[in-house]
């Protein structure tokens, strides 16, 4: 009888031990208050997180409601990242507190390390049922928070817990299932390519899932980023290509404006009047099922609740940027710079390397007609009368990593654009001899979504390179048009001598093209057969990249794709069936164009500036 009865406090004990511990992820919090929804760097950390971005005022609390599983002493640990780690060692300025059922825990949080880590927040008696959490952040200083932990179990020591065994506690405490839904074609990425692709393939009857991890659409075109549409559209030979674009392109021109400029309810009505798609918005796809050199299906997970669904589907198109989807499917991709030797061009340097076009932070100022301050503001780059930027607003010349792995590093580099734009207004503000001039300013926009140019590009069945637009080379499989010049950021001179080795500001020369028509071959994985891609995540090399990047034209990239996906679903088969038999047809939809006709033609802007009457190679120097 005593044995039963130590062995029934065993399993008591052990009950108890499992009731009495809770894990709460940031984006679940049901009132985000000022703290911002960050996916960027789900790939790299496995989850979102919620970010006080108040470009230096404290932001308005996060709350949730918590259900506490029993009564006890919880022992609380928090994780997040002192984010200006990578250049101080000082404590950082994203400094919050966490207050559980109405009381503010003395620690401060978000200030120490060096990665993203477990700090301990203290402990707290709680009854069991319903109780607050907040986040009460100190300093609008981009403060992050990943996750919550409670537990009852004082031995536990998240403090030392790694990625991996992060990855364990939500695996353990987050179990759940995943609905299976079924396409014709999947579009994993919500920009203008990934839009014009959806769009194109559910106007020739594909049932289309439409992926986006951001709640608006548009990419670097959406008010999050701001960058406004660039190329020409409707150009030979296929004039049919870019009409669509005017249904829900933005009329004003200008990078780094104020929000209502990107017009992002203009894209999602024209998503949404299409009866064919169905939009996945704030979901980012998380992991590939293969079968073979085929992709199966595609999981995404919302940002927001953390719920998995797995999309099938004959087709695929990766519309990233990144090119998430075929990296994790093991598509042939490149990164960075070829060696002049590799495809010819004159413009590729001697030697490969691991340089990109950076990701822009743009931001503005407001002038707020009475004096305003801005807190001293300096961890560990310094601005001074000889290196300051006295400018009041940063727009596409505002470029971080170029020299840095913009999937893997890409938290450091956007974190560098926020450091850089923060210590420069401060100087300005408070030390600058014409401070007068900024007085009465405040910041009033710094993104915090990345406006990236370059990172993976996947390789096709033809690589697109400077020879092809120099020499306007011939081929049958033409199809969108470049117009764009090749237009290749590299660090600035000035600023390189100013910040050697961590520049901030870009600058590029502008090499005039005669337009050119891109080969469909450029459109699809060499060995992934069934996944396309459009956007910058296309078929070509790093100097080729200079001129189709533009957003006009990865628009008519977009097009293109989802006209070669009806096709493939008309006739039961695989892209590359296409530019094999099916090439006159699609021709034909090319020329012709699935946009609406009864739209205006009122954005001319951002066009270049210039056309060349004959291609590059033929004009003597």
């Amino acid at each position: 009888m005593k044995k039963i009865l130590l062995t029934c406090i065993a399993v008591a004990c052990s009950l108890v031990a499992v009731a009495g511990e809770l894990l709460i992820e940031a984006e679940s919090f049901s009132q985000r208050g000022g703290w911002v929804l960050d996916q960027q760097f789900m790939d790299q950390m496995g989850s979102p997180y919620l970010m006080a971005h108040g470009m230096g005022i404290p932001v308005a609390d996060a709350t949730a409601e918590i259900n506490i599983p029993q009564a006890g002493t919880y022992y609380i640990y928090v994780r997040t990242y002192n984010w200006t780690s990578p250049w101080t060692d000082a404590e950082g300025p994203g400094k919050f507190r966490l207050a559980l059922g109405g009381k503010l825990l003395k620690a401060i949080l978000g200030h120490t390390g060096n990665s993203w880590q477990w700090q301990s927040a203290g402990k707290v008696a709680l009854k069991a049922g319903i109780t607050t959490l907040a986040l009460k952040d100190l300093t609008g200083f981009d403060g992050r928070c990943d996750a919550i932990y409670l537990t009852t179990d004082e031995e536990m020591q998240p403090a030392t817990w790694g990625d991996a065994e992060t990855a364990a506690l939500r695996a353990r405490l987050q179990q759940q299932t995943t609905a299976t839904r079924q396409y014709d074609f999947v579009v994993v990425g919500g920009g203008i390519a990934g839009m014009c692709a959806a769009a194109s393939a559910a106007r020739l009857g594909c049932k289309v899932a439409l992926v986006n991890d951001r709640p608006v659409l548009g990419g670097n075109n959406s008010s999050e980023v701001r960058v406004h549409l660039g190329g020409i559209i409707e150009m030979g030979p296929n004039r049919g290509l870019g009409r669509m674009i005017r249904e829900f392109g933005h009329e004003r021109s200008g990078n780094a404006q104020p929000g209502d400029y990107y017009e992002d309810q203009k894209k999602e009505d024209f998503i949404a009047a299409e009866k064919n798609i169905t939009l996945y918005a704030s979901q980012r796809a998380i992991a590939v099922k293969m079968q073979g050199d085929r992709i199966a299906s595609v999981t995404i997970q919302h940002i927001e609740t953390g719920e998995q669904t797995e999309l099938a589907a004959p087709l695929f198109s990766d519309c990233t940027g990144d090119a998430t989807i075929g990296y994790l499917a093991g598509a042939d991709w490149n990164m960075g710079r070829e060696g002049r030797d590799e495809y010819g061009e004159s413009l590729a340097p001697e030697q490969p390397d691991s340089m990109v076009m950076g990701a822009s932070i743009q931001w503005y100022s407001k002038d707020m007609k009475k004096k305003t301050s801005f807190p001293h503001f300096e961890y560990g780059v310094r601005f001074d009368a000889e290196n300051c930027e006295p400018v009041t607003m940063g727009e596409w010349k505002w470029e971080t990593g170029m020299n840095r792995n913009q999937v893997s590093e890409a938290e450091r580099v956007r974190d560098y654009g926020l450091l850089v734009i923060y210590s420069n207004w401060s100087y300005l503000k408070n030390h600058y001899k014409g401070h007068k001039k900024y007085a009465n300013r405040s910041l009033d926009w710094v993104a915090y979504v990345s406006g990236k140019r370059e990172s993976r590009r996947l390789l096709g069945d033809y690589v697109l390179s400077q020879d092809d637009i120099d020499k306007n080379v011939a081929h049958e499989d033409a199809s969108f048009t470049t117009t764009w010049s090749i237009d290749l950021h590299f660090p600035d001179s000035v600023n390189s001598v100013r910040f050697p080795g961590n520049e901030f500001k870009s600058a590029t020369v502008h090499r005039w093209i005669h337009p050119y028509a891109v080969p469909y071959r450029c459109l699809y994985s060499r060995n992934v057969d069934n996944l396309f891609m459009a956007g910058r995540n296309m078929s070509c090399t790093h100097v080729a990249l200079g001129t189709v990047r533009v957003m006009r034209t990865t628009g008519m990239m977009g097009e293109v794709v989802g006209m070669a996906a009806g096709l493939c679903h008309k006739h039961s088969v695989e892209p590359r069936d296409i530019y094999h038999h099916y090439l006159p047809e699609l021709k034909q939809l090319m020329q012709a164009g699935l946009g609406k006709r009864d739209v205006p033609d009122n954005q001319r802007f951002n066009e270049p500036n210039e056309l060349l009457e004959v291609p590059g190679a033929y004009i003597k120097p």
